[in-house]
């Protein structure tokens, strides 16, 4: 691991950094410029290398800036430096003493360093001196690790099993590993961590990451351009296989990578695989293929339960630097809908709105960004949704909570799903009696004192009377 401290005194300053930052600010608006160019800090240039090193404030500033304005800023170090530039981040995270640590191929959550990807391959393609060696890009983004990819209850078994593969990539067992899950629920991050962590501890292996669409566009290029031979050696020269998104694949694609699959398999290297769904419901995959897909290890991502969204906010704004309050935390945990994207957007724009508007973050805000970042379900909901709900979390019968019992048994999730429909819709007490085994309004009015009572002296109860509200909010 290579380290570099930044001391106190101030790096004497390029030229040609001032003059690309002046050609950032003549294309973007001031308060644009102030707010994300404004913070970033030079810190060397190395002639030989080719190679500038900045420091930013946070890990925010510095993904905004990759998103937004990548493009704008090689644009304006080429004009600047008039040759392609290596451009390095030290996102500062450590301000003791006003010391910044960077720290080259390390895991570590408190601080990194990071070639970002666009830039990087933007000084591979077309910027080395003729004859130079071009160097073997991953593609993997530097930024899904383990150690920022958090535990919960749906992700467990693939996340042990790919960090087993990571650690051991050389023994035969769980190959290929297929990962599938719903949209926004960590499967890039989770097959992008392998890639990372094996090549953490294997530096000479060949680990590449590759998206199907990616794959499918070379695999057109390499024919229009007469090149499919070296196309074929060069995947089946990969130590490590990742490829995200297969059920995107057409069937040309399909059989030039069946022939792939099974030479790597063959000789004992690593497939990784993402899908939105398992093998047997990739629909017009070549059945060989979903045959071999299924071989080795198929697992299953879920969407994360409010705690885990919760663990992974709070990881994330400690990431960055961030104060938020716990009641927004909980609040965006229980409206994102099971999404880490969301999160991770609803963060992400929090904290815009937070910089450019110079406000607090707090729960008006986050009610405020939330609509406009995640799609939220305003559908009422019905009474016969709440039942279910309910005698789902109790092990009950509908049946039997809408009967004339009166065992605890029934009588609790009775009392509770009158409670819930009363506070949840707009019935009036009437009629919902009478959608709950044909009650009078007394009796539903009865029951949601009763739970009122109880929820204020009873702690566990309440715990469990709001997990179940949370299921109502992450409804489908």
């Amino acid at each position: 691991m290579k380290q570099h401290i930044a001391q106190h005194t101030a790096p004497k300053i390029d030229s040609r950094w001032t003059d690309a930052l002046n050609h950032v600010r003549q294309n973007v608006s001031e308060q644009q410029f102030d707010t994300w160019f404004g913070s970033i800090r030079y810190n060397a240039f190395d002639e030989q290398n080719r190679s500038l090193y900045v420091q930013v404030p946070s890990a925010y500033v510095y993904e905004y800036i990759e998103e937004h304005y990548v493009n704008l800023l090689a644009q304006a170090l080429l004009k600047a430096f008039g040759f392609r530039v290596r451009l390095f981040y030290d996102v500062l995270t450590d301000k003791e003493n006003g010391l910044a640590q960077t720290v080259e191929g390390d895991e570590s959550e408190e601080s990194v360093s990071t070639v970002p990807k666009a830039t990087r391959q933007r000084a591979y393609a077309g910027g080395m001196e003729e004859g130079e060696p071009v160097p073997f890009d991953s593609q993997l983004n530097p930024r899904q690790t383990f150690s920022n990819y958090i535990e919960g209850d749906s992700n467990k078994l693939p996340r042990s099993v790919g960090l087993s593969i990571a650690e051991h990539p050389q023994t035969a067992q769980f190959n290929p590993m297929f990962i599938y899950g719903p949209s926004g629920c960590g499967k890039t991050h989770l097959i992008n961590a392998i890639g990372m962590r094996t090549r953490q501890l294997y530096p000479e292996k060949r680990v590449l990451y590759v998206s199907a669409n990616l794959f499918q566009v070379q695999f057109s290029n390499a024919r229009i351009k007469n090149t499919f031979n070296d196309f074929i050696h060069f995947y089946q020269s990969i130590d490590m296989l990742i490829v995200d998104d297969v059920q995107e694949w057409g069937a040309k694609t399909q059989e030039t990578f069946f022939h792939i699959f099974n030479h790597l398999f063959r000789n004992g290297k690593r497939i990784i695989l993402a899908s939105d769904r398992p093998p047997v419901e990739l629909q017009g995959m070549n059945e060989r293929l979903i045959t071999r897909f299924s071989c080795g290890l198929i697992a299953e991502l879920e969407k994360p339960n409010v705690q885990l969204c919760v663990d992974i906010l709070n990881s994330k704004i400690r990431r960055d630097g961030l104060s938020i309050p716990e009641e927004v935390v909980q609040f965006i945990a229980e409206t994102a809908n099971g999404s880490v994207r969301d999160l991770q957007g609803v963060i992400n724009s929090l904290l815009a709105y937070s910089v450019v508007y110079n406000s607090r973050i707090d729960m008006r805000l986050a009610e405020r960004v939330i609509k406009r970042a995640v799609k939220v379900d305003d559908r009422p909901l019905t009474v016969d949704e709440i039942l279910e709900k309910v005698c789902h979390h109790f092990g009950v019968q509908q049946t039997g909570v809408c009967g004339k019992s009166r065992k605890r048994d029934f009588v609790v999730p009775r009392q509770l799903a009158m409670y819930f429909t009363s506070r949840l819709t707009r019935m009036p007490a009437s009629r919902i009696g009478r959608l709950i085994g044909g009650r009078d309004h007394s009796t539903v009015i009865h029951s949601v004192s009763q739970i009122e009572k109880r929820l204020q002296v009873d702690g566990s109860f309440a715990e469990e009377v709001h997990s179940i509200e949370n299921s109502f909010r992450l409804k489908c």
